[in-house]
């Protein structure tokens, strides 16, 4: 099932210029391409857009010309100081196709007390129907001692998804939470290996008397 609908019509002029004009009418400047077809440059309703794009991974129903196509959201840019969309990139995929994408992680539960819960990885690569690409995926800590890892291969996946690329890549490490005494041991320890001396603190300049 889609994440939204939107209503797309042709774009006949392109360039910088084209864009702009799109945008000021409160319109999304948009391509659209894959399974061997040429690319198809859309422009799509602002508001609508921005609803779906709230969404990782958005798959969209384009509505053009009377048909309907699938397309999974591939790229998206957007403006660095107003936080505007300036373009989308689309690609055309079908029902029951599988497609790869990156799925962010979601760490839910609280590990064991006194350890510190790193997420190496922020998403994970994974291969997954086109209709079923989860939102997120979640992963449970509760009660994990420190020294446990969370590796790609241990995240529970969507029914008939599959890992993509390394299943050993570390995702969460579960560690020992470390006390200032600790941490200025080891930074002293630091300093001391790298040859670094510290200043001592000045203490209170001393009054001389220039009677005698």
């Amino acid at each position: 099932m889609a994440d939204a609908k939107l209503k797309a019509a042709l774009r006949s002029e392109f360039g910088k210029g084209a864009s702009r004009r799109l945008r000021r009418d409160h319109k999304v400047p948009a391509v659209m391409y894959g399974h061997g077809t040429d690319p198809i440059h859309l422009a799509l309703p602002g508001h609508e857009t921005l609803l779906a794009l709230r969404v990782s991974n958005a798959l969209l129903e384009i509505q053009l010309d009377g048909d309907n196509q699938l397309a999974l959201v591939k790229q998206v840019q957007r403006d660095a100081i107003k936080g505007t969309i300036e373009h989308v990139d689309l690609l055309i995929v079908r029902r029951g196709e599988k497609v790869v994408v990156e799925v962010p992680v979601s760490v839910i539960g609280e590990a064991a007390p006194e350890t510190v819960v790193m997420v190496d990885a922020q998403t994970v690569s994974i291969e997954v129907e086109a209709t079923h690409i989860p939102e997120q995926l979640e992963i449970s800590i509760e009660g994990l001692e420190a020294g446990s890892q969370i590796l790609a291969k241990d995240v529970k996946l969507p029914e008939g998804a599959t890992i993509h690329g390394d299943e050993e890549m570390l995702v969460i490490n579960i560690t020992h939470q470390v006390s200032e005494e600790q941490l200025e041991a080891e930074l002293t320890e630091a300093e001391a290996e790298a040859g670094i001396e510290r200043d001592e603190p000045e203490g209170e300049p001393t009054e001389t008397s220039d009677e005698g």
